[in-house]
Formats: structure tokens, C-alpha cells, sequence
């Protein structure tokens, strides 16, 4: 069941993700991208296979989108891959060493020159470091993987395009309202997979067709007699 479970998840993700991506939400600024529906349920595909296997399928998500749309292969575009599969091995892993993503984060954050001026901005990364020491806490799985997002891309921001001090000023609030949207999505994301991928494998099971997504690929002798 849980083989099953986990292939049916990489497709209905896998298609669900492409499409998510052409639906903006809101403008990034300083930037000509915008978040999409993806960024609400993208985290979650770790928790349904493994957190390395859910960074690799949000990273081939994206990549593929970036071919298959002919977007530009900018420098910010490409770190842009980063924020989302990092977010999936956050909200995938059980150890308290993912919490070390955020970390980094404000360190880097906090170093920079314009960055020594709005440290506070930088304090919404200790929601992931906090987060990680309750990873059984869907909610709090949730907040931290979201803020894992923003911090990788905050630096990324910070780094490459360089918005004046009061632009990050001005986000602080926004942030919040952002984060919190997203957070309430992976959450809500979570118990619909889940509901879905239930409700498929049992199917599949009970059609006897169990076989095309068990762990060996291949029917069992019993199944083939039973047809012969």
C-alpha cells in the first residue's frame, strides 16, 4: 500500500505541479516572477515519499516547467529552484538539523550590508528553527517549511538583486500575511493527498491492478493464474 501510495502521489503532483505553476498568486517584488498555486502544496511531497526524494520531485517540477515554458535561464531564475525543494526536505525530515537551513539563512542575511540594516526582517527564520524541534506538529511542519521557502529566497534576493533597506522594511508585514496563506495551504494540502491517495490505492486493489504499482513492477504468479 505505501508503494502504491507513493507513485500515484509523484503523478498527481507531478501534473498537479505543472499546472499549479501557469497560476500566479501574487507578484514577487523587485522581481518579473510571481508565486504560484505550487508554492501551496509543493512542501508536502516529502512527507509522502522521503525529504531528499520530495526535494529531487519539486526540483524536477520546476526544471521541467522552465524547459517546457522556454523561460529565461537568468542567473535569479535558476536560484529560484532552490526555495521550494528545500522547503519539501523540511517539511519531509523528522530531524531537528533541518532547522540548520534557516540558520545559515540568517547568517548570511544579517552579513550582508544591507542586511546589518533590516536584521529584523530576518527574525521570521527562527519560526523553521523553532519549528524543527516539534516535527510531529503538522502546523508548525507547516509555518517551517513555508519560512524555509522565504528565507532561501530572501538571501537569494538579497545577494543577486539588491532592493534598497526600506523595501525590506516595507515586506515585513507583507511577509506575514504571505507565509501565513501558504502555511494554512500546505496544511489543508496534506489531509487532501492524503484523502486522495487513500481512496485510489484502495481502488487499485480492488480491481486487481494492484500489480502496475506494487514495489516489484510485475504481477504475482497467483494473479497470473488466476487470467491463464
Amino acid at each position: 500500500m505505501k508503494n502504491t501510495k507513493k507513485i500515484l502521489f509523484i503523478l498527481i503532483f507531478t501534473l498537479l505541479g505543472l499546472l499549479a505553476l501557469q497560476i500566479p498568486f501574487s507578484k514577487i517584488i523587485g522581481s518579473t516572477q510571481s508565486f504560484s498555486l505550487f508554492d501551496f502544496f509543493a512542501p508536502t511531497v516529502g512527507a509522502f515519499i522521503t525529504s531528499f526524494g520530495g526535494l529531487i520531485s519539486v526540483l524536477s517540477v520546476k526544471v521541467i516547467d522552465l524547459v517546457a515554458v522556454k523561460k529565461s535561464f537568468d542567473t535569479i531564475s535558476l536560484l529560484r529552484l532552490l526555495p521550494l525543494p528545500l522547503a519539501a526536505l523540511y517539511f519531509g525530515s523528522m530531524s531537528k538539523k533541518k532547522g540548520l537551513i534557516a540558520l545559515i539563512c540568517m547568517f548570511l542575511f544579517i552579513n550582508h550590508p544591507i542586511g546589518k540594516q533590516v536584521w529584523a526582517y530576518s527574525l521570521y527564520w527562527l519560526i523553521p528553527i523553532f519549528a524543527s524541534f516539534f516535527p510531529k506538529r503538522l502546523l508548525l511542519k507547516s509555518l517551517g517549511s513555508t519560512f524555509t521557502a522565504h528565507a532561501v529566497g530572501s538571501v537569494i534576493f538579497l545577494y543577486t538583486v539588491k532592493l534598497p533597506p526600506q523595501v525590506w522594511k516595507n515586506l515585513i508585514p507583507v511577509v506575514f500575511v504571505e507565509r501565513v496563506n501558504f502555511a494554512i495551504g500546505i496544511y489543508l494540502s496534506y489531509f487532501i493527498f492524503n484523502l486522495i491517495l487513500n481512496y485510489l490505492a484502495k481502488l487499485l486493489k480492488s480491481k486487481n491492478i494492484m500489480m502496475l504499482v506494487n514495489k516489484n513492477y510485475l504481477p504475482s504468479k497467483k494473479f497470473l493464474l488466476k487470467f491463464a
